[in-house]
């Protein structure tokens, strides 16, 4: 058995070295990624999510953008459960010591564990948070996805005065906060448009029949169907509605959370003419962004979507902070985030305003032609 004074010895040796925990902090700065890629609607985002992520952190290795400093990721899949998000956050904080956190993937686990990162002083950067008042958590609560209560009035304004709305019907999720946010959302928006809403519907997340709402939405003969859904829901409620005889002429319009790389293929020819609002396209003529497209397909083997962006700007913006902030103080990257302006994303150029929203133009797109493009 060794004495104490080998011991020491030893450490001392490893000091020297460069191999002690001192050492090895100093050389590497760990950003946690709290991303749902099992669960199921939620992995559809989280996996993209933890894709783009990963492609810009080994992008910023590459580049040296810390010089000598290594940026470490360390993801945790919460399951898309918001009691599985506050132990990832526990996990991430305590025992990895990181910077800041990318995530969760849905707002339910934002208002869950975002307080944990708040009073612990870490800074965290939603990529698909969603909800009304997520960064009103705390300030050092910050986003990348616009709120739907910024994009949602617009996109109805437009689409009830380009197809004279008259009677609306609503259907939305009863037990994701993301959900019922929107419909609240949609339904003030819509109050105020004047319209009619003439049937309101709810599920619950993970069904997979909607025959039941659907037969009274048709009853109610609306021209526009509003969705509170993720993308798997949208997907079939889509699919079922055409089924059960909905005219093509009764438009559907839904939320951010419609929009996924897998949405086209789980509602086949449904899907076309779904209006949504967001603040990213494949097609945007950002010279960033079609860097990031070809990147992207380059390493996965398949386009990006929205998430994806998302992702892939949420650690583009936390890595910027820690190099403007020379270190990995939680406090300086903090305050780095909130300074930041026109940032030059994937999604244009992006900074945060004083509540810590993104300040980016939202856009209306429509779904044709087996993807998402300007709605004209």
């Amino acid at each position: 058995m060794s004495s104490p004074y080998q011991r020491l010895a030893a450490l001392l040796v490893v000091g020297a070295l460069g191999l002690g925990p001192s050492a090895a902090a100093a050389d590497t700065v760990t950003i946690g990624l709290a991303q749902s890629i099992t669960g199921g609607s939620p992995a559809l985002y989280g996996i993209e999510q933890k894709n783009a992520a990963e492609l810009a952190v080994d992008e910023a290795n590459a580049a040296k953008l810390l010089g000598d400093r290594k940026i470490q990721l360390v993801h945790l899949d919460d399951g898309a459960d918001r009691g599985q998000t506050v132990n990832v956050f526990q996990r991430l904080i305590g025992r990895d010591k990181v910077v800041a956190i990318i995530g969760p993937t849905l707002s339910t686990g934002a208002f869950a564990a975002d307080p944990i990162a708040q009073k612990a002083g870490v800074p965290v950067v939603a990529a698909s948070n969603t909800a009304s008042g997520v960064t009103d958590i705390g300030d050092y609560i910050f986003r990348v996805s616009p709120p739907e209560d910024r994009v949602t009035p617009g996109v109805l304004k437009t689409v009830v005065d380009r197809f004279k709305v008259k009677r609306v019907a609503q259907i939305y999720g009863i037990d994701d906060q993301l959900t019922k946010s929107a419909y609240n959302t949609q339904k003030k928006a819509l109050e105020a448009l004047g319209v009619e809403i003439v049937a309101t519907e709810t599920f619950q997340r993970g069904d997979v029949e909607f025959a039941a709402q659907l037969t009274k939405i048709k009853a109610a003969q609306p021209d526009l169907i509003v969705l509170g859904s993720l993308a798997e829901e949208s997907a079939g409620i889509l699919r079922q509605a055409r089924q059960l005889g909905i005219p093509k002429e009764v438009v559907f319009v839904g939320t951010q959370s419609s929009i996924s790389s897998k949405f086209f293929e789980l509602a086949g020819p449904a899907a076309e003419g779904l209006i949504a609002g967001t603040a990213w396209y494949i097609d945007s003529p950002e010279p960033k962004n079609q860097e990031f497209v070809k990147k992207y397909e380059a390493r996965f083997g398949r386009k990006p979507d929205i998430y994806s962006a998302y992702g892939y700007d949420a650690a583009s913006l936390v890595i910027n902070a820690i190099k403007e902030a020379g270190s990995g103080d939680r406090k300086a990257v903090r305050d780095n985030l909130a300074k930041t302006k026109n940032f030059p994303g994937v999604l244009g150029p992006i900074g945060f305003d004083a509540g810590r929203e993104p300040v980016i133009d939202p856009k209306i797109l429509v779904a044709s032609g087996g993807r998402f493009v300007i709605f004209k």
